[in-house]
């Protein structure tokens, strides 16, 4: 929806509110043009049902307004005497529209002194509940939200069952695109396949201030743009299409920001013609060819152990002992293995050929050897010709939502003859640490500015998918930040000690309460 159309969905909300609460206005002492106006209806309403004032905000907030709304509609209906639990079942199975039945065909009483204490235990719970997903809300959608690392894309930095707390509020909230939604999850309802989410109405791209940009190298989370997460909803298509916000969650490295020149040689990447400098806890891995010595026998389980290598059976047939192809090995690792007993030879595999799947997909580059390229600045305008429109072709029309059109070398873009094009709004480039492992931009193109999710800032746990009873765990990654200066250390210990503390001073406490008391 366009911010026209909301505007007007908005005064059509607001005349629904008008017509079905005008009488109720007048029986609480209020005047009924106080009802028509819009925010401040929300604010007298608050006061006429006993509410604190700041709950109005939570009417405006997307997806915690779909909390508020039934709680404020049977609050509406208590304050008028109507208390039983047919007139709350009614209330909320028509949608609140039973309160424009007792507006007109009842002459009812305004409560003015009503008790908003739960009337029993039941109703107590529920309250709490609700509070309790109101609060969690927020947090989840404007905060902090958890994520679990699924594949190996940046093996090293972030593992397979890394357990994330990510930050909104780095790069600043986006504000739910999708406005009727199930709190907390995704795109699906949790064991099953159903959508979570009406695509209904749905409001246009807004993000409240961050506190910083995103900076070249940073880790980012961000709804992948092509998602083609087909096993939801429509098994017929590759590519299952969804509101940005529902779109599939992805974490790669950002190693491209707007207006950057970007270029791959040889798998290292250089922006505007000089090497892009990762910090010290990126750690690049490629595709190793590893020629063996038949007469020396190697202990591959140490090795790969030594080597950090969490997923040996990944690679290739070890039983060969003429020849070992590794497809996660860091530049060190390489080093080390050169140093082993019976290996003669460990050779990087760097790709030749051109690989049609790279984008923009015009049999030109590949994984290993791509660009330069562009990264589009929002406000920056570029060239339009057949030779540039596979770059720039799904910015203007899927993320830039414009009409585009062909016929031989015209372009046009809603219906005009187009020879430059202007960006509105900005772009990155993702890829993975694990280099020869990793969906990424070199595949699907630029990331756009409203698909960013957030900034991983913590792991709080990590669970080793190969691991048996307490080694299950990572230890060493428990409470550990993902960004900073040097390798990362474990806060766990620390951690604990902080709760013995808090307990530990807790008991006295009481203990000495009681002594006072006494």
């Amino acid at each position: 929806m366009s911010v026209y159309q909301w505007f007007v969905f908005f005064l059509l909300v607001q005349i629904i509110h008008f017509l079905g609460t005008w009488k109720l206005y007048k029986k609480a002492g209020r005047k009924q043009w106080e009802a028509a106006v819009p925010v401040y209806n929300a604010i007298v309403l608050m006061k006429i049902i006993g509410r604190p004032t700041w709950w109005t905000i939570l009417l405006f907030i997307p997806i915690i307004n779909l909390i508020m709304f039934p709680v404020i509609w049977v609050e509406t209906l208590r304050s008028f005497g109507k208390r039983s639990a047919l007139d709350t079942f009614l209330g909320l199975i028509t949608l609140g529209f039973y309160i424009y039945y007792i507006n007109y065909t009842q002459d009812l009483e305004y409560v003015a002194d009503r008790s908003l204490s739960p009337d029993s235990k039941t109703a107590d719970t529920i309250s709490s509940l609700l509070f309790a997903v109101v609060v969690a809300t927020l947090v989840h959608t404007y905060l902090i939200q958890p994520y679990t690392i699924p594949t190996s894309s940046l093996e090293k930095s972030l593992l397979v069952g890394d357990f994330l707390f990510v930050s909104k509020m780095n790069y600043g909230a986006r504000v739910p695109m999708t406005t009727i939604a199930l709190p907390m999850v995704h795109d699906s309802i949790p064991f099953t396949k159903s959508k979570s989410y009406l695509t209904w109405p749905q409001l246009p791209y807004m993000r409240l201030p961050g506190i910083q940009n995103i900076n070249r190298t940073d880790i980012v989370v961000f709804n992948w743009p092509v998602d083609t997460v087909y096993r939801f909803f429509d098994t017929s298509k590759r590519r299952a299409y969804k509101p940005v916000d529902k779109k599939s969650n992805y974490v790669k490295r950002c190693v491209g920001i707007p207006g950057d020149s970007l270029s791959i040689k040889d798998g290292l990447i250089y922006i505007d013609g000089k090497l892009l400098q990762l910090p010290e806890r990126a750690k690049p891995q490629f595709s190793y060819k590893v020629a063996l010595d038949p007469k020396t026998p190697i202990d591959f389980e140490s090795l790969f152990k030594e080597l950090d290598i969490t997923d040996p059976a990944g690679f290739a047939d070890q039983t060969k002992r003429d020849t070992l192809f590794m497809s996660a090995l860091t530049e060190a690792g390489a080093e080390r293995l050169k140093n082993v007993p019976g290996i003669t030879a460990v050779i990087r595999q760097i790709s030749k050929e051109i690989d049609n799947a790279v984008f923009p997909h015009i049999n030109k580059w590949n994984r290993d050897n791509y660009g330069p390229i562009y990264i589009p600045q929002q406000g920056k305008t570029v060239a339009l010709t057949m030779e540039t429109l596979p770059f720039y072709k799904a910015i203007i029309t899927d993320y830039e939502n414009n009409d585009l059109k062909t016929d031989g070398s015209e372009i046009r873009i809603n219906g005009q003859i187009a020879k430059t094009y202007t960006f509105k709004q900005n772009y990155y480039w993702m890829m993975g640490d694990n280099r020869h492992n990793s969906e990424d931009s070199r595949f699907w193109g630029f990331v756009p500015e409203n698909h960013i999710v957030g900034k991983p800032v913590f792991i709080w746990l990590s669970i080793d998918p190969n691991g048996k009873g307490i080694n299950k765990i990572r230890w060493d990654r428990v409470f550990t930040t993902v960004s900073g200066e040097g390798q990362p250390q474990s806060y766990f210990k620390l951690f604990l000690l902080g709760l013995i503390f808090f307990f530990v001073g807790e008991y006295f406490w009481k203990k000495r309460k009681q002594k006072m008391v006494k």
